[in-house]
């Protein structure tokens, strides 16, 4: 069998990045991240790569070590860290609405590693369908064809029973499922946790929108992605945000989609092997403790 030439596409053929052998420094002066031969990812742009190559300590009153797939750690600055759950609202999950057991099934780990994350200081933020009347004037036909089904429904259309118009800001089926609304109203009384609309698949589809503003103004760097579906408006945010230069890191089982075998398991190759990173709950609460 043939070795793939070294300067051919990373993740070609790859189950894994492999280590590198010496390390490395990836980024520019202001904007940088430190690899090393450990398996050590040092996102927290604290410490430029040494002549000598040491790999610097862990300063655990301000930064975390969280275990990744790939057989690496990425180290990150707690103050500048923040978990973005995407979509968990009642019109995606609701059993009234929908069946999305998968989704469902991310309800109880999401509820697991938020308190410690939020003791560590990382922002929580609940990034969520919630459409004006005005934004309805101007989503893009692709997009309202989408949320269409024969031609009937769509956004602002009106739902059966309580949970009033479609993906509208504080309509019920826009609210957060079951006990994650009850989360997010505690963690917004504690100052941790931020709602966030969003008006596209992408939560952060351009530099005005209200995640991006967000993230540039409280000078966060290092994304955990969770929520649904996966491979739509998780993966389309997940991807803008690398695109615009974040540290991504999707975390597995808070992350789900309705859509056939494949969906789910390519966003996680491609998160792992070329976009940022994949961990899961136990890790992060590890880490966390």
């Amino acid at each position: 069998m043939s070795q793939v030439p070294k300067h051919d596409t990373p993740i070609l053929g790859m189950a894994t990045r492999p280590r590198v052998s010496k390390a490395i420094e990836y980024g520019n002066t202001a904007n940088f991240w430190v690899e090393y031969p450990s398996g050590l990812m040092d996102l927290t742009r604290s410490q430029h790569l040494t002549d000598d190559a040491v790999e610097p300590s862990l300063v655990s009153s301000t930064q975390l070590d969280i275990p990744v797939t790939g057989d690496r750690t990425i180290r990150i600055d707690k103050s500048k860290a923040a978990v973005v759950i995407i979509d968990m609202q009642n019109f995606f999950l609701h059993p009234e609405l929908r069946v999305h057991t998968t989704g469902l099934a991310c309800v109880d780990p999401l509820l697991k590693v938020i308190t410690p994350l939020r003791k560590q200081g990382v922002k929580i933020l609940w990034v969520n369908w919630g459409l004006t009347d005005q934004e309805l004037k101007t989503v893009p036909p692709a997009v309202v064809r989408g949320f269409m089904k024969g031609g009937f429904g769509g956004f602002g259309s009106e739902m059966p029973g309580n949970f009033g118009r479609l993906l509208m800001r504080d309509a019920r089926n826009s609210e957060l499922y079951g006990p994650l609304q009850e989360e997010y109203l505690k963690g917004e009384k504690e100052g941790t946790d931020v709602w966030i609309h969003k008006n596209r698949m992408s939560g952060i589809w351009g530099h005005q929108t209200a995640l991006d503003l967000y993230l540039k103004e409280n000078g966060i760097t290092t994304l955990f992605f969770g929520g649904v579906n996966a491979d739509q408006c998780v993966s389309g945010t997940f991807i803008d945000a690398y695109f615009q230069g974040y540290d991504c890191v999707m975390v597995e089982d808070i992350t789900a989609t309705t859509s056939p075998a494949g969906g789910l398991e390519n966003v996680l190759y491609n998160a792992a092997n070329s976009q940022g990173f994949v961990t899961n709950t136990s890790s992060i609460i590890n880490a966390s403790n």
